[in-house]
């Protein structure tokens, strides 16, 4: 049979190429490595080679016609010989989720007239409620404690608080000597870093309050339980109780943290979660953290600063799995440097009680028990769907273990009830993801069609100094048996990173080898969480390493290191070695 000829992916987020010349006709010879065909993405003309010889027998899609990757485009063979089907045909898609949704993406009746219950009002919440009102929908949210979630409250914004105070405690020791600022007597006010913590909590959540006043969505101080599909009983904060439903429903209950089953953790006072360590009354001198990952990480960074002694422990043999492992190397070599130990292979076996707080009994990579005493034990070892409460079963919404299954346009498989965030079952735990979730599901409510796509999803650390990563790692590309090139520019050639923080850290682009197509962005250095937007919005456009080349970027900023990557990456560099 002839060979079947497909549209190529021609980039990592590319679903569909435009044919814009034919090389070669029906009827021409073609031989291996001869251009056949001219394919337009959004941004790039590419030319498709032949992989085999023989004759154009047919053509299927014309000039100017949008095929789908894995559409059929053409037929090569020998004259005379069978040929497919002569529709372009579409890469089957893969299912989001194991059931078909039984809801139409948009409703029947005009947004005007939609009613919207938003259960929680963390920043996948608020954010979903907000675009539903502004679609028209009439909208309340039930929240039971605190609107702005957990994000606002015991999450992000209270960690880059800590985190901000302690950079400057860092900055003033080890910095200011060495440019001309001397300073003498040093001392960290802890309850005064908690209180500012507290103050930019309550500006927030204020902030959101007024939002959703701005965009009259009502507000309901209770908590909400499926008693029915689209049924909820609210029990609100006066004590009574109200059955409610709506035309659509979204979930947006979020996360909460973690508890090990470790033996001794539950009754010791001195083991706390990352709610526990952003409310202390008082400086500890030891913390043991007990995880390696993002909130662990980040918090002992913070700790670390202020003076006390940090210990972590890990059962896996690396941390931060999320980050690109030279990123890591970074990160740590910088953490040890700031006087934190780390103990890696080292699974928990107990905690007992100590005189100093508590004793963290593991086992070490060589089978021996050890031991780590500290004043606070911070266990920081993931978190969980916050929806142990909904009675998920009696909404008939299917759940991963309490974590709710949706498909891109986040339904449920209940018609009309969608969910958000945290409590979703295959996404990332983030804040902004939420969000993004949150106006994909009040678009789908109010007819317009929007789907979800991670791809373009940062990855932020806050450690010192902080990291950010969007996009393929070089350990995923090797897992794919992508073909790649990387492009790699210090922190320490850069002026204005030597000015900030001495010139810690790098850039690391990634892109396909054939196309130069951005594949991933690492990033670790000072305002790497800022800048790593550039490498999410080059996925998210099918940029190219000469697209970012040919950007002027401005002179001094610390945004000059992604062109010098991507210039790295084309043995082009000008500020480093390009070997």
């Amino acid at each position: 049979m002839a060979y079947e000829l497909k549209m190529p992916q021609l980039g990592l987020t590319m679903e569909e190429g435009t044919v814009s010349k034919w090389v070669k006709q029906e009827g021409d010879t073609i031989k291996v490595g001869d251009v056949i065909v001219e394919i337009t993405t959004d941004k790039l003309t590419n030319e498709v080679a032949s992989e085999v010889e023989g004759t154009m027998l047919k053509i299927v899609a014309q000039e100017g016609d949008d095929v789908p990757v894995k559409g059929t485009l053409a037929w090569i063979g020998q004259p005379g010989e069978q040929i497919g089907g002569a529709a372009p045909v579409a890469a089957p898609a893969a299912p989001a989720v194991p059931f078909a949704p039984a809801a139409p993406a948009a409703p029947a009746k005009a947004a005007s007239d939609t009613s919207v219950i938003v259960i929680g009002g963390g920043p996948g919440g608020y954010v979903a409620a907000i675009r539903a009102a502004q679609l028209g929908a009439k909208v309340t949210v039930i929240e039971k404690e605190h609107l702005g979630g957990t994000c606002l409250n015991v999450g992000c914004i209270p960690t880059k608080c800590l985190l901000h105070s302690a950079e400057l405690v860092e900055d003033i020791k080890n910095q200011g000597p060495d440019i001309g600022v001397k300073v003498t007597g040093v001392e960290v006010d802890f309850p005064q870093v908690i209180k500012h913590k507290n103050d930019i909590s309550a500006k927030l959540t204020g902030g959101v309050a007024g939002l959703l006043k701005m965009n009259k969505v009502k507000k309901v101080d209770g908590e909400a339980t499926f008693v029915g599909e689209k049924k909820l009983s609210v029990k609100k904060a006066d004590g009574t109780t109200e059955e409610m439903t709506a035309d659509a429903i979204i979930v947006a209950t979020g996360s909460v943290n973690s508890q090990p089953p470790i033996p001794g953790l539950k009754e010791n006072p001195n083991c706390i979660d990352s709610t526990g360590a952003l409310s202390l009354e008082k400086l500890p001198k030891t913390m043991v953290v007990i995880g390696g990952g993002v909130i662990g990480l980040e918090l002992a960074c913070a700790y670390a600063a202020f003076g006390t002694k940090i210990t972590v422990v890990e059962a896996m043999d690396h941390m931060l799995p999320m980050l690109d492992g030279d990123l890591t190397k970074i990160g740590v070599a910088h953490m040890k440097k700031m006087g934190m130990e780390f103990n890696l292979e080292c699974p928990v076996q107990s905690v007992e009680p100590s005189p100093v707080g508590a004793k963290v009994v593991c086992k070490n990579k060589a089978g021996e028990t050890v031991s780590f005493e500290a004043e606070k034990v911070l266990v920081a070892i993931g978190r969980r769907a916050n929806t142990a409460s909904l009675n998920l079963e009696a909404g008939g919404i299917d759940n991963d273990r309490g974590r709710i299954i949706v498909n891109d346009k986040m339904q449920t498989n209940v018609p009309g009830v969608y969910a958000i965030g945290d409590c979703v079952f295959g996404h990332a735990q983030l804040a902004h993801t939420a969000s993004a979730m949150g106006e994909v599901a009040a678009e789908n409510i109010c007819g317009i069609e929007a789907t979800y796509d991670e791809k373009t999803n940062p990855t932020c650390v806050y450690i010192e100094p902080e990291a950010a990563s969007v996009g393929l790692t070089e350990e995923q590309c090797k897992a794919q048996g992508i073909e790649y090139k990387v492009g790699k520019f210090p922190m320490s050639a850069n002026g204005k990173a030597l000015i900030l923080n001495g010139g810690e850290g790098l850039v690391k682009i990634i892109a396909g080898k054939e196309y130069g197509e951005i594949l991933g962005m690492h990033i670790i250095g000072p305002r790497a969480t800022d800048l790593i937007a550039e490498g999410a919005l080059a996925i998210g456009e099918e940029m190219t390493l000469d697209e970012i080349i040919n950007t002027i970027h401005s002179h001094p900023t610390v945004t000059e290191t992604m062109r010098e990557a991507a210039l790295q990456a084309e043995k082009r560099a000008i500020h480093t070695s390009n070997k």
